[in-house]
């Protein structure tokens, strides 16, 4: 157990240290404002403070964590070694930055409480964000920093053994539509069939009434294929299906229609399943609601994760919905065009309210790639060398690779050339040494 000593115990502190010191290295660590019990103690111990005590291992705090809303704070980027920090902290210190300070600035997600501008959709993007401007977007900084401060505790405590964590994978199957043709209904069905024959596509004409008499095979079907890649390794896939209404941007299938409901137990069988929240669920918690209620209907069983539509996030109003509803994970955290760590973490970490001041139950799992921000990569040679050194920065820090794919990337759409043996890339990427 390590026993930090510190001038004020904060909401903000213990948030930080148990993230670092628990998730990330797998220490237990304890809080003490008391140099009698700090002296006492014979084992871990660090002091975080404003001043040094005496020769123990001590770390010059900043002020943001001991302070209380949002406030101006000043960041100066500067390389340490092989990354980057921010939040020097002078020589005497034992490590040269307060990482727990420069982790929380980031695992709150500070920056997005902030003004900046958003895209189309409303989205904080990844050229607003600090650690893109700053040329730190692809490294897992935070934990990068935990292993950094984990050597130096070692250099003081030689004879203490530190718990080893491996790396792991979570791969993500996002189902905005189950079927391209299938199961649309006359309408939409009649209003595709217009819109083919005015645009000349009559080859996408032609597959639409081969799919819909039976002769050919829907080209989203591609839940065989997924399935059979997840009958062949340990871990589990988590799907996330779209079951909310029709809408200008959330065009699923009917949740009513009973060959869709059973294609989602189907996967659930061998899957686990959480909730694509729709567009309109993401300012509506009464729709969210509704939504959840539908998949918790169609499952038999409480629903434990979701992911927003579009990838969009409204800091904190989305978590606190997730929270209300009881949801306990989310799988947001993360950029469609952009390959990185939006909260400079490949550890799931617990969202913390800004604004409330308090560590809250929801357990957020970013994601470090989606297949759309491999696209600007125009050979699969390419797309494979930026996906091997993300994982490879994730294997550094023994970290968990989450990435996001949907059930069309697995289809014979030349858009999507290659991209089953980029997947297949991931799910290896456990084996090797």
């Amino acid at each position: 157990m390590l026993l930090v000593y510190t001038h004020k115990i904060s909401p903000r502190l213990k948030y930080v240290f148990k993230h670092i010191c628990t998730r990330i290295l797998g220490l237990e660590v304890r809080f003490t404002t008391k140099i009698e019990e700090f002296i006492a103690h014979d084992s871990l111990k660090m002091s975080y403070t404003k001043q040094q005590l005496g020769n123990e291992f001590f770390i010059k705090s900043h002020e943001i964590l001991f302070e209380q809303g949002l406030n101006d704070v000043e960041i100066n980027i500067q390389n340490w070694e092989d990354t980057k920090c921010f939040f020097f902290n002078g020589d005497k210190s034992a490590i040269p930055f307060d990482i727990f300070s420069a982790s929380f600035y980031l695992l709150a997600r500070y920056e997005e409480y902030l003004p900046h501008v958003k895209d189309s959709y409303g989205r904080f993007t990844a050229t607003e964000s600090l650690a893109y401007k700053e040329g730190f977007l692809r490294q897992p900084v935070v934990d990068i920093w935990a292993y950094k401060f984990k050597d130096a505790l070692q250099r003081q405590f030689p004879e203490f053994k530190f718990p080893v964590r491996t790396y792991s994978i979570k791969p993500i199957i996002d189902v905005p539509t189950a079927y391209n043709y299938k199961l649309k209904g006359i309408i939409r069905t009649l209003g595709g069939t217009i819109k083919d024959l005015f645009s000349f596509k009559f080859r996408s004409l032609y597959h639409r009434f081969m799919v819909i008499l039976g002769f050919m095979h829907d080209p989203f079907d591609t839940f065989k294929y997924i399935i059979n890649r997840q009958k062949h390794v340990s871990f589990k896939f988590i799907f996330f299906f779209l079951i909310g209404d029709y809408s200008t941007y959330d065009k699923s299938i009917n949740p009513n229609k009973k060959k869709f409901v059973s294609l989602i137990k189907h996967v659930a069988d061998y899957c686990n399943v959480g909730l694509k929240a729709s567009f309109f669920a993401l300012d509506d918690i009464s729709i969210l609601k509704k939504e959840k209620l539908r998949m918790e209907e169609i499952l038999n069983t409480s629903l434990k994760a979701s992911r927003q539509s579009f990838s969009k996030l409204n800091l904190p109003e989305s978590y606190r919905n997730l929270i209300e509803l009881e949801i306990q994970e989310d799988y947001t955290m993360g950029y469609v065009n952009h390959i990185g760590f939006r909260a400079g973490s490949c550890t799931p970490f617990l969202f913390y309210d800004l604004d409330y001041e308090v560590q809250t139950p929801l357990l957020i799992n970013p994601y470090h790639v989606m297949d759309y921000s491999l696209l600007k990569n125009q050979s699969l040679l390419d797309k494979k060398k930026v996906l091997n050194e993300l994982i490879n920065e994730v294997k550094k820090v023994n970290g968990e690779f989450v990435s996001v794919f949907h059930n069309y990337t697995f289809s014979n759409d030349v858009k999507w050339s290659g991209y089953k043996e980029l997947f297949n890339l991931i799910l290896d990427s456990t084996h090797e040494a």
